[in-house]
């Protein structure tokens, strides 16, 4: 049955959002579109509006996909086709050097800044003390991965982290490695990936000036952003790393003063917001270029950040250090060379700036792994082992089903059936058991 449409008009005055709709936003009967959606979608658009603070959003205007992160995919076909790749993954020392120098120049650094005039402590706040400090920021990047010591030595990678965390002035060690991992492991999926930004935030900067303001308050949005999506308690780790982290912060303000204390403390404050290095918070998942979700940036700023830039390298393979991702990429050159990329991180935020196709809703979604955990009530993420087993299980639908413009609900159905097939498997075997126990019980004792 369908209802006879009333009224069909433009508007760029509604409090409406919707980057497909370059000439303003359609409105029919009331209900927001897209210039790309049919008369059959608009009942669709409207059963997935999204109101925030009185503005809409609508679910349609996100790049959805019914498929499963590429990474795993490629990781299993590179392997087959490049076995030589397994020498590249364990751990490198190098990565705890580099941390252990630049924290000791961030120290000699905030001895010197102690006397100078406040004009020059705030040029070196920005240009060194950014610098250097959103490099220890990433250096949690390869130590969350265990690959300064490896997975036997857990605690030295710890507590490296914890040396990296020093010159910040804000513990956040622990806790990024806490969430990193599910950004690998749920890359993109609507409701468990910390890294996707929260719709409050796709709503409220829109505008180019909006844009600007939302890459220079990225160190609080990237603090607060895995607290609101997919909430944790606090662990025992991240309360040292708090303890640890004030007494180096009184330390330096008793002993050096308030400057040094500025020095540091605003170096991550500045550094990780509008700050060439923070090219690589949109680099890296920000679709600039339509169906590709993951992006690596090979410049010169690779040397200052343990080649954190070679983002699609470290997706197909978390566990090689990021020392040996350019040998990876050589390699396997047919996987690399050929996938957009980006040269330089200032262009990248230029171009979101300047782009109205771009902003924070400028990510690919997915909903198959959480809507897989919901079917085995186990959202919570509490039970490893059958988050493991749910996860297995998708991958390898993922993996044979050929059909990649299946939808949601068809990939969904192909998941409950096999889900139903497994447990009736289960429910034979365990059949068969009791009934070879029983048979052979019954002719032990006619025996």
């Amino acid at each position: 049955m369908f209802i006879e449409i009333q009224n069909i008009y433009l508007t760029i005055e509604e409090g409406y959002y919707t980057p497909l709709t370059p000439s303003g936003t359609i409105i029919i009967d009331n209900v927001l579109v897209s210039n790309y959606a049919s008369i059959n979608n608009h009942y669709l658009a409207h059963s997935n509006l999204i109101i925030v603070m009185g503005g809409r959003i609508s679910r349609s205007e996100f790049q959805w996909v019914y498929t499963d992160e590429p990474h795993t995919t490629r990781r299993k076909e590179m392997l087959q086709k490049y076995p030589e790749i397994k020498q590249l993954m364990g751990h490198d020392w190098r990565i705890a050097v580099q941390v252990v120098i630049t924290v000791l120049i961030q120290i000699i650094m905030a001895i010197l800044v102690r006397d100078l005039e406040w004009k020059y402590v705030w040029l070196l706040t920005y240009i060194i003390s950014g610098t250097l400090n959103h490099s220890l920021s990433i250096s949690f990047h390869e130590i969350g991965h265990n690959l300064a010591f490896g997975n036997h030595r857990p605690m030295a990678n710890r507590i490296l982290g914890y040396i990296a965390n020093l010159p910040l002035g804000i513990p956040s060690s622990v806790t990024f490695k806490k969430y990193h991992i599910d950004h690998h492991k749920f890359q993109g999926d609507d409701m468990l990936d910390p890294d996707l930004p929260t719709y409050f935030e796709i709503w409220l900067f829109q505008t180019s000036i909006g844009k600007l303001f939302y890459i220079v308050v990225q160190p609080l949005l990237y603090s607060i952003r895995p607290l609101v999506r997919v909430p944790k308690p606090v662990t025992l780790l991240e309360a040292i790393n708090l303890v640890i982290e004030l007494i180096f912060d009184f330390i330096i303000f008793y002993f050096l003063g308030f400057k040094s204390l500025a020095y540091l403390f605003f170096g991550t404050v500045l550094g990780l917001g509008a700050h060439p290095i923070s090219g690589h918070f949109l680099s890296e998942h920000y679709t600039f270029v339509e169906g590709y979700e993951t992006y690596s940036y090979y410049g010169p700023l690779n040397y200052l950040t343990f080649n954190v830039g070679y983002h699609n390298e470290h997706h197909d393979f978390p566990n090689i250090p990021g020392y040996s991702l350019p040998k990876l990429k050589k390699i396997a050159p047919d996987y690399y060379d050929n996938r957009p990329c980006h040269y330089s991180w200032v262009k990248v935020l230029y171009d979101f700036i300047r782009d109205p196709r771009l902003g924070p809703q400028s990510r690919i979604r997915r909903t198959i792994r959480s809507d897989a955990l919901k079917l085995n009530n186990a959202i919570d993420l509490k039970n490893k082992s059958k988050v493991n087993e749910v996860l297995h299980d998708v991958i390898d639908n993922n993996n044979n089903t050929h059909s990649t413009h299946l939808s949601k609900e068809e990939r969904k159905l192909i998941y409950m059936k096999k889900h139903s097939n497994k447990q009736h498997t289960r429910i034979s075997s365990n059949s068969e058991q009791i009934s070879t126990v029983t048979t052979n019980g019954y002719h032990s004792k006619n025996e």
